[in-house]
């Protein structure tokens, strides 16, 4: 299963990149997350583990498999012949405002039927995230508490 979404955020790249990075956080702007949390000291890093609990989803660890501070990061969790990875990348527009894309793909022997099976459920939450991190950015820039 592929698949990706992107919204138009009213926030300069550095206030999304700060929504984005700070995972932990994540369970404050959306109930797609119900807890984040780092198992590793060192926070946002290649090979940093995070575990992540969602409704109606058992608890995952993800690693951090792709990191380009600043633009776009990517984590890893495998579990059941399926291997899935979540990408977020951020790039600038003009006037102050930023492209949020948020991205996941699985592959593996289950893939398919993982996919069929939760592939709604997941399109839901990744629109969730994606209309979660625009509030908080859009917030965050505008200065509002």
């Amino acid at each position: 299963m592929q698949f990706e979404l992107s919204s138009e955020i009213q926030a300069p790249s550095a206030v999304v990149w700060a929504a984005v990075s700070d995972v932990e956080s994540w369970p404050q702007w959306t109930t797609s997350m119900r807890e984040v949390r780092w198992l590793d000291a060192r926070g946002l890093a290649i090979g940093a583990r995070a575990r992540v609990k969602q409704p109606r989803m058992p608890p995952l660890v993800w690693t951090v498999c792709e990191l380009d501070d600043g633009h776009a990061f990517a984590w890893r969790t495998a579990s059941l012949g399926v291997t899935t990875i979540g990408a977020h990348r951020i790039a600038p527009l003009d006037s102050g405002r930023t492209l949020l894309t948020l991205a996941v793909s699985q592959t593996g022997a289950l893939a398919s039927l993982v996919g069929l099976l939760t592939g709604s459920q997941t399109r839901r939450y990744v629109q969730m995230e994606l209309d979660g991190l625009k509030r908080a950015a859009e917030t965050a820039a505008s200065g509002d508490p």
